[in-house]
């Protein structure tokens, strides 16, 4: 068990405040780089390092492969560990992934997947140190929350499209159908059209499978960069 963690996140201005919302600093202590340049110079003292960037940049993760005491959290929603691992042919830092998409990080219940069955130990360690519940999923693309909310928020927006009903209408319908804290278009600008696109074009590269085929007008707000 460590006394103290050397803990470094790299992420973006946008996607700060969530991560601090939910591992408040202090108590917990840690440093916020927003660059692999500013992250370079800490990798050596470092315990832990969340990544926000390393599923859209993998050819970064040279940087931690030869660490054998690190353990580096991949923010994995749009990208499979294996696939990332894969690139290299020796990895020897401790890699795991973690749901940090926006409007998910923020829950009692840290959403992670595991490389390798041996790392759960470590992974319950770093979990007890930062004082979050987690949830094991399995190392695939979308992980299990951001899949099943991408598939709902692709097929809201079909349901537009064909105009079968109206925004606040399918809101209040799923809402009340499922319980859910938000409709689909609210969950859509929380996390962010870019984000959800990108998550489905994963999706549906990984799986081929057509309800993660994106609807015209979800690729529409993309493309203007609009919101619902």
């Amino acid at each position: 068990m460590y006394e103290n963690m050397e803990i470094v996140v790299l992420a973006s201005p946008e996607t700060e405040p969530e991560f601090r919302q939910k591992f408040p600093s202090p108590p917990l202590l840690y440093q916020v780089v927003f660059s692999y340049e500013a992250l370079l110079p800490l990798l050596d003292n470092a315990d832990v390092v969340f990544d926000y960037f390393l599923a859209d940049e993998p050819q970064q993760l040279r940087l931690y492969a030869h660490r054998t005491n690190l353990i580096v959290f991949c923010q994995a929603a749009k990208i499979q560990l294996a696939a990332l691992a894969s690139t290299l042919p020796t990895l020897n830092c401790v890699l795991l992934g973690f749901n940090g998409l926006p409007g998910f990080l923020n829950r009692p219940i840290l959403e992670v997947s595991v490389l390798y069955p041996a790392s759960i130990p470590k992974l319950q360690t770093v979990c007890a140190y930062l004082n979050t519940e987690y949830l094991l999923v399995g190392d695939r693309v979308g992980m299990v929350t951001p899949r099943v909310i991408a598939m709902i928020i692709n097929e809201a927006c079909y349901t537009l499209q064909e105009n079968t009903a109206q925004i606040q209408d399918i809101e209040v319908s799923m809402k009340l159908g499922t319980n859910y804290p938000y409709g689909p278009f609210e969950w859509a600008n929380r996390i962010g059209i870019r984000h959800v696109y990108k998550l489905l074009t994963a999706l549906y590269a990984d799986t081929k499978d057509e309800r993660y085929k994106i609807c015209p007008l979800l690729k529409t707000k993309y493309l203007r960069g609009e919101m619902f």
